[in-house]
């Protein structure tokens, strides 16, 4: 799923890691960062302007006379300045200095992995560390000087957001990733996926206008997950993760399918089927968990085809490659 949803890890440098075998996702995830850190530093590693405040015998920057008098630097002859350097200690640095050194203390990474982390860490010597909780992950920016970064800030968002849990209570071992998380992935995967294997698919995140002929700026924005094109067909995605996928009845012992996951979806389709022709169809695409009961179920709802599908991620690659190509398919 990373190799995909991140598709800087189909590159060359990353074949090895494809045909080594991890019993455990920290290993997995160290191993990665070891290579796209080695390459980083090869490119260069990224710099900004850092604002720094001191007293200097060369004055540059902009000085402070006020503070230089207070503080009495005249003294010494220096002057309190004002300035800016050009330095690597970049806060993209600084969350994979403090990614790696919470790798390296975990058990659960092989000693060749640390060994390859260690390496590059000598290229940080002037990076400083970050306190872990308090990372801003919304407040970076990327752009054409450090957009070779993404890939390598998203794995470390998956470390720090599944360790820092267990790391509060003392222990290094990795937590089960939030279902939140898990969902982007999951949700990125396959979109990947379709692009790779299904150019003539035209697969992306397309946005759906609402079918009406009143203002819609109140309305919200639809926005699928995964939306494939051929000719006049269409096929709309809406990829679930969840620790369970269907909804159950005590009372009844019985079991039915979220019902906003299915207005969810029966909207999109509406929505975008404006000459009600059917050729727009919809799936809810689920992650199997141990339930029992796996839907994989399809309906015509108004002229349109919705189905129900589970994708089984407990499988190796080629089982998961023929689930996703059944549903496409069976869509065409």
């Amino acid at each position: 799923m990373l190799a995909y949803a991140f598709r800087v890890l189909q590159e060359d440098r990353y074949k090895e890691i494809a045909v080594e075998d991890f019993e455990h996702v920290e290993d997995l995830l160290a191993a990665i960062l070891a290579k796209g850190i080695a390459h980083q530093i090869k490119k260069g590693l990224g710099r900004e302007y850092i604002s720094h405040i001191g007293a200097l015998s060369s004055p540059r920057g902009k000085i402070n006379i006020s503070t230089s008098l207070k503080s009495r630097t005249l003294l010494k002859r220096q002057l309190v300045c004002e300035f800016y350097e050009f330095s690597e200690n970049a806060y993209v640095n600084q969350i994979l200095k403090s990614t790696v050194l919470i790798l390296l203390r975990s058990d659960e990474v092989k000693r060749n992995q640390k060994k390859s982390l260690k390496k590059v860490m000598l290229y940080f010597h002037d990076v400083d560390i970050l306190r872990l909780s308090e990372i801003n992950w919304t407040g970076i920016k990327y752009h054409n000087n450090n957009s070779t970064y993404k890939m390598l800030i998203n794995i470390c968002y998956l470390v720090i957001e599944a360790l820092l849990p267990n790391m509060q209570e003392g222990s290094m071992k990795m937590s089960h990733f939030k279902d939140e998380q898990m969902h982007r992935l999951f949700e990125k995967f396959v979109l990947e996926y379709y692009r790779k294997h299904y150019p003539l698919y035209n697969a992306s995140a397309a946005h759906i206008n609402w079918n009406t002929d009143d203002e819609s700026d109140l309305l919200p924005i639809m926005k699928t997950d995964i939306t494939l094109k051929h000719g006049k067909k269409i096929l709309i995605i809406d990829t679930k993760y969840f620790s369970r996928t269907l909804q159950s009845n005590t009372l009844y012992n019985s079991h039915s399918i979220h019902s906003g996951n299915l207005f969810q979806i029966f909207s999109y389709v509406k929505n975008k089927d404006v000459s009600r022709s059917g050729d727009v169809s919809g799936v809810i695409l689920y992650a199997k968990t141990d339930e029992e009961i796996s839907p994989n179920n399809s309906y015509i709802m108004d002229g349109n085809k919705i189905s129900v599908r589970t994708l089984d991620l407990n499988k190796d690659f080629k089982g998961i490659k023929d689930q996703l190509d059944r549903i496409a398919d069976e869509w065409m």
